[in-house]
């Protein structure tokens, strides 16, 4: 668990979880696993198998030791709702995170399907806000599984941002996050993509939060869009919203 992070849309983070395997085009050039293998080269305990799912049983409590409030990133180094990761490990992480009911925790996943499954047999804690990653139109099924999700803010991560999403659906989601692709053989991305989700946000009313334009030098490209930083949020006060049932569109 690191007291600050660099992440743009965060403070810190907490990692229960270490490890994940790719699902789609834009796991290509996770930052993750090369962070992973770097840890493991330098010898770090938790990073001894590399980018292996492993259960780190020893952090499941490093936030109750945490007195100040503050917004957590779950799992920035893996995927919680990874197959590897069994439902009686999910259920201690939840149970951390109920108790630690001062912090917001922010939980973001490609394997969407398996959120809305995990969630609609338990309850949700009012402070765990619930996220999928999106990266293109064929990953964009992931939204409608977020919407199954009884979470009081429901968020979208557009990062890498791999090809536009004309017609998002944002009926019940609070917040959208934009960010280009950052490292070695980062893909480009277009402004009209960029440009094309904003408005979608502002027709909407959702919070519009742009992370960078990414790029191998991604401090030089920086976070300007149309001449300003974009860092609107969600309140978290959120109001509850009836999720969508099963099967309907």
């Amino acid at each position: 668990m690191s007291d600050r992070s660099a992440i743009e849309w965060t403070e810190a983070t907490w990692n229960p979880v270490t490890g994940c395997s790719k699902v789609s085009a834009g796991c290509k050039h996770c930052y993750a696993e090369r962070m992973a293998l770097r840890l493991m080269a330098m010898g770090q305990p938790n990073y001894a198998n590399g980018f292996e799912v492993t259960l780190q049983r020893h952090m499941l409590e490093k936030p109750l030791r945490w007195r100040q409030p503050r917004v957590i990133f779950v799992n920035s180094m893996s995927d919680l709702f990874h197959s590897d990761v069994p439902d009686s490990y999910i259920d201690a992480v939840f149970e951390v995170m109920t108790r630690a009911h001062w912090h917001v925790f922010q939980v973001l996943t490609k394997r969407a399907e398996r959120l809305a499954s995990y969630a609609s047999s338990r309850a949700w804690p009012f402070n765990v806000w619930a996220g999928v990653s999106v990266e293109d139109a064929r990953t964009a099924g992931r939204i409608a599984f977020l919407q199954q999700a009884p979470a009081a803010v429901r968020f979208l991560s557009l990062e890498p941002l791999l090809g536009p999403l004309p017609n998002l659906s944002l009926d019940g989601i609070h917040w959208v996050i934009v960010g280009g692709e950052s490292g070695p053989g980062a893909r480009p991305m277009e402004k009209s993509w960029v440009d094309g989700i904003r408005d979608q946000c502002a027709a909407t009313g959702t919070p519009f939060f742009f992370k960078q334009w990414g790029g191998r030098n991604k401090k030089r490209a920086g976070r300007l869009l149309d001449g300003r930083t974009w860092d609107e949020t969600p309140s978290t006060h959120a109001t509850p919203w009836s999720p969508r049932p099963t099967g309907q569109a």
